[in-house]
C-alpha cells in the first residue's frame, strides 16, 4: 500500500470545502498574475498572493504559474485558500465531547450545533479541535488532530477522527474514494411528496464570495434524498451524500425550492407561518440539518462500521410544532 503525502493533501476538499475559482476579465488582460488577483481579490494583499502562487495554492487554467506570468481574457484562475494554521499555537481546552465509539484506531463524535470544528476564520479557539487536543494530547502527531472532514458549525451530528497516522491514512482514501456513508436529516420548507435526487454542480457564489450556489462550471454535486414525514408547510426529509462540497444539502435543497428551516444564509425570505411556528423556527437559531448516520470501512478490521443517533431535541421540538404549522 502507497504511503500518502500529508502535505500534498488538499485537505478542504476531503472536509467539504473548495477553491475560489476566477475568470480574468477583459480589462485585467495582460497583466501580471498576482496584479489581476489584487483587483479581482481585494480581501488578501499582494504577497500574500504572490506567496500563495509560489506554495502552488494558486493554478492558472490549471497549471502552476508565478507571480509574474501573464494572464488574458478568460483565462482561468484556481485560488486554494490555506487554513494558515499553526499546530503550535493551537491550546488544548477542556469541552465536552459526547464521544460515541473509540477504540486505538478512531473515534466518533456527537458534534453539537453552535461548535466550530477546527480553528480558522476568526474562530482560533474552542473549537472542536481544542477540544481534542485537551482529551488526548497524542492527536497532535496526527494531521489536524486526525479530523478528517467537517461539519458546519450550526450543523449537529456525527463525525469520525483518526487517532493514528495509519487511521488517518485510511481515511482519508476513503473519502476520496466516496465510500464513507453520510446520511442527514434536514427539515425543509414546503411539502415534498416523493423521494428523488439533485445533481448540480456547486462553486463559489460568483459574487458572493462567503457563500456558495450551483453553478455550470461547478464541481459535480449529487444529493439523494428520501421523504420520511410530510408536515403540513414542511417535509423532513433523510439526504445522502454521493459527493461532499461546501454546504451541498443546503444548496441543492435551496436550488429545488425547498431550503431548510432555519437557514440564515440560504433560507431566503421565510414564509410567513402561524406565530407558534414563527416562533419555534426562531428560537431554533439554527439550519435544521443533522448528521445523524455515519458509516465506513474500520481501518483495522476492515469491517463495515456504521453508527446512527437519534434526532437532536431541538429538532424535535421543531417537528412538533411544525406538524400544526399553517400559512398566513
Amino acid at each position: 500500500m502507497s504511503e500518502v503525502n500529508f502535505d500534498l493533501i488538499d485537505y478542504t476538499s476531503l472536509d467539504e470545502s473548495d477553491p475560489i475559482d476566477v475568470m480574468i476579465p477583459h480589462d485585467l488582460a495582460g497583466c501580471r498574475l498576482d496584479q489581476a488577483l489584487v483587483s479581482l481579490l481585494p480581501d488578501y494583499s499582494r504577497s500574500r498572493l504572490q506567496q500563495w502562487i509560489k506554495d502552488g495554492s494558486i493554478k492558472l487554467n490549471g497549471e502552476l504559474a508565478q507571480p509574474k506570468d501573464k494572464v488574458w481574457t478568460d483565462d482561468t484562475v484556481s485560488v486554494l485558500v490555506p487554513e494558515e494554521v499553526d499546530m503550535d499555537v493551537i491550546i488544548p481546552q477542556a469541552i465536552s465531547l459526547n464521544i460515541v465509539f473509540e477504540d486505538e484506531d478512531i473515534m466518533v463524535i456527537n458534534k453539537p450545533a453552535g461548535l466550530v470544528v477546527h480553528p480558522g476564520n476568526g474562530n482560533w479557539d474552542n473549537t472542536l479541535q481544542n477540544g481534542l487536543l485537551f482529551y488526548n494530547e497524542q492527536l497532535k502527531m496526527v494531521p489536524r488532530c486526525g479530523i478528517v472532514h467537517r461539519l458546519d458549525k450550526d450543523t449537529n451530528g456525527l463525525m469520525v477522527v483518526a487517532k493514528t497516522l495509519a487511521a488517518h491514512q485510511d481515511l482519508v482514501r476513503q473519502l476520496q474514494a466516496r465510500t464513507v456513508k453520510r446520511h442527514y436529516w434536514a427539515c425543509v420548507q414546503g411539502m415534498l411528496t416523493i423521494a428523488g435526487q439533485v445533481d448540480a454542480p456547486i462553486s463559489r457564489h460568483p459574487t458572493q464570495r462567503t457563500k456558495m450556489a450551483v453553478v455550470a462550471t461547478g464541481k459535480e454535486a449529487l444529493t439523494y434524498y428520501d421523504v420520511i414525514e410530510r408536515l403540513p408547510c414542511h417535509t423532513l426529509v433523510e439526504c445522502h451524500l454521493a459527493t461532499g462540497r461546501t454546504h451541498q444539502i443546503r444548496v441543492h435543497m435551496q436550488f429545488i425550492g425547498h431550503p431548510l428551516a432555519g437557514d440564515p444564509i440560504y433560507g431566503g425570505k421565510t414564509p410567513r407561518f402561524d406565530e407558534k411556528s414563527m416562533a419555534a423556527l426562531k428560537n431554533l437559531n439554527r439550519q435544521a440539518l443533522q448528521a445523524f448516520r455515519l458509516g465506513l470501512i474500520h481501518p483495522s478490521t476492515r469491517e463495515y462500521c456504521e453508527w446512527s443517533i437519534p434526532l437532536a431535541q431541538d429538532l424535535i421540538a421543531l417537528v412538533e410544532v411544525l406538524r400544526d404549522c399553517r400559512y398566513e
